[in-house]
């Protein structure tokens, strides 16, 4: 009977309509259990991947991600739990369906089905790419059980600050902004090394920032046409008084306007989703949840498209 609608449950009826579900859910059942002990049957496929989605859309833990379904009525109907009949499915049975996408791989294929649907809706394009990379906190504690930092992770300067953690190399599609492929590394690594493995081959064109120059001599990195930008240096230095000098200018504003889109997923991932540190321990299991969160990025990013896509399907 209440009068205002959340914007959790704005977001969970979009997220509802434009997740390819019956997609996702294919490409985990196969490998599923479809037994377990007595008394503890496994909770169907449906259900767990809402679970896990609500978990990559909101930061939290197993434990939390229980209590928030206790506590919220609107993440309890996302899922089809009615706890008058049944209680929440508890920590340790998530933790394990987070070990069956990590043992099989499942993370990746999740995310290459989403890319396959958006595809298929025609958002995916194949002309252009743009590349870039951002640092994923870890803990630099040693406080811990072994006193030893993560030993996968690493630190990096950026500018005058030191960051310890890994980095998440992302290939964007330049026309329409959606992830198409995801590396990670410890941070570091330089951008430049891992050009090539991001793009998919097709692309005529490929952007990237001042972290990439260089990248046109790499023969591994050969085929499209590269556009990096300007070290800011030496971009602040060009004389606007000269004719020159202006039109470089608007050389490297155009190169700017083009790879701002690959800024949108990052802004997801860290404000959105509020991944801005990293919750588990070596780079196998971080890279997994990046496919996750990549991939549901891109499903927020395309959302108005899909959903104008679905509502000209239902009438």
């Amino acid at each position: 009977m209440k009068k205002k609608r959340t914007r959790r449950e704005k977001f969970l009826a979009d997220m509802e309509r434009v997740v390819p579900w019956s997609r996702l859910i294919a490409v985990i059942e196969p490998l599923y259990p479809t037994r377990g002990r007595v008394g503890r049957q496994p909770i169907g496929v449906p259900r767990m991947l809402r679970m896990y989605c609500l978990q990559q859309w909101y930061g939290l833990a197993d434990e939390a991600l229980e209590d928030a379904l206790y506590d919220s009525q609107a993440l309890r109907d996302f899922v089809g739990i009615d706890l008058s009949r049944e209680s929440v499915p508890d920590a340790t049975t998530l933790l394990k369906f987070r070990r069956l996408l990590l043992d099989n791989d499942l993370t990746k294929a999740l995310f290459e089905e989403i890319n396959a649907h958006l595809a298929e809706q025609g958002l995916l394009m194949r002309a252009g790419t743009i590349v870039d990379a951002t640092i994923i906190a870890a803990p630099s504690s040693t406080k811990n059980a072994g006193n030893a930092r993560d030993p996968e992770m690493h630190q990096t300067k950026k500018g005058n600050t030191w960051h310890f953690g890994l980095k998440a190399h992302i290939g964007v599609d330049a026309e329409s902004g959606l992830v198409h492929t995801v590396i990670a590394t410890a941070a570091n690594v330089n951008d430049v090394t891992q050009a090539r493995a991001l793009l998919h081959g097709e692309e005529t064109a490929a952007f990237g920032d001042a972290g990439y120059r260089g990248v046109h001599k790499r023969e591994e990195a050969q085929g499209p046409q590269w556009h990096v930008t300007m070290q800011p240096g030496k971009r602040r230095q060009l004389d606007p008084t000269r004719k020159w000098a202006r039109l470089l200018e608007k050389a490297e504003q155009l190169k700017a306007s083009i790879r701002a889109k690959v800024e949108h997923p990052f802004h997801v991932i860290k404000n959105l989703f509020r991944h801005k540190k990293t919750r588990y321990k070596g780079l196998a299991k971080n890279e997994a949840q990046r496919f996750s969160l990549f991939g549901l990025a891109n499903l927020v990013i395309a959302k108005r498209s899909l959903l104008i896509a679905h509502g000209r399907g239902a009438s």
